[in-house]
Formats: C-alpha cells, sequence, structure tokens
C-alpha cells in the first residue's frame, strides 16, 4: 500500500537523475566529435605531407589539399585548417638522412553545447573559448 507522502517522489527523482544523464550524454558525443576531428586533421596532414614531398609543387598546393581533405572529413569549417611546411631531416636508418618534409595543420576548434554552457556557469576569459587541434606529418622528399 502506497502512501500519500511518496506521490511525487518518481518526478522529483527524473528531476534531479534527468541534467546529469544529458550531461553525460552530450559530453559523449561532444568528446566523439573532437576525436573525430583530430582524426580528420591527422590525416589532413598526412596528405598534405604526401604533396609537400613531391617535386615542382606549386605554391599553395599543401593548404589546398589539406582544405579539400578537411572538407570531405566534413569539418565545421575547413578553411580554418592551416598548414605550414617545414623543411626537415629524416632518417633514413643506418645513421644516415635524407631532405624532408613536415606538415603541420592547425585548428581551432570548440565543443558546440559544453563550451557555451561553461560560459554560463564560469566568468573565466578562457572558459568557453576555441582551442587549437594539431597534427603533424613528416616525410622525406622525392628526389
Amino acid at each position: 500500500m502506497r502512501h500519500n507522502n511518496e506521490r511525487g517522489t518518481a518526478l522529483l527523482e527524473m528531476a534531479l537523475t534527468l541534467p546529469l544523464l544529458l550531461l553525460v550524454s552530450i559530453g559523449i558525443f561532444e568528446f566523439g566529435r573532437a576525436y573525430q576531428t583530430q582524426q580528420v586533421l591527422t590525416n589532413a596532414a598526412r596528405e598534405g605531407a604526401r604533396v609537400a614531398v613531391l617535386p615542382g609543387q606549386p605554391t599553395g598546393a599543401v593548404q589546398a589539399r589539406v582544405t579539400a581533405y578537411a572538407t570531405a572529413g566534413q569539418i565545421y569549417h575547413p578553411a580554418d585548417a592551416t598548414a605550414t611546411v617545414t623543411p626537415t631531416l629524416v632518417s633514413i636508418g643506418g645513421g644516415q638522412t635524407t631532405s624532408g618534409s613536415k606538415v603541420t595543420v592547425t585548428y581551432p576548434y570548440s565543443f558546440m553545447v559544453l563550451q557555451p554552457v561553461a560560459r554560463l556557469i564560469v566568468r573565466n576569459s578562457n572558459v568557453g573559448k576555441a582551442f587549437t587541434m594539431s597534427a603533424t606529418a613528416e616525410m622525406r622528399n622525392e628526389q
């Protein structure tokens, strides 16, 4: 037999647990999207490095390939993914090195839900702002 003082218990329990359940669910989706973006950036850096090591590539070819890959990877603002090519020495074993190219791709990333919510809760200048994701790939130049 139920007592009258337990009538709103289920509603109260749901009101207390639903925000936590939603926060965990949104966190899973947000961090999954961040991981996917990091993987796209890593692959875009590899694609840019493949272009950078080819002889006779025009200026901007690496950036164009990185932007194209970021677009195909469905990054939110693919034009914001910037590629930087740096000449480097690559080890080929036996203590020998050869010329190579290192491509670093950077991208300003922000969470869609968690950062705006964090801005509402915490009044800090750094909370809720985009942070920079980066990926690097290095390959030896084609001779």
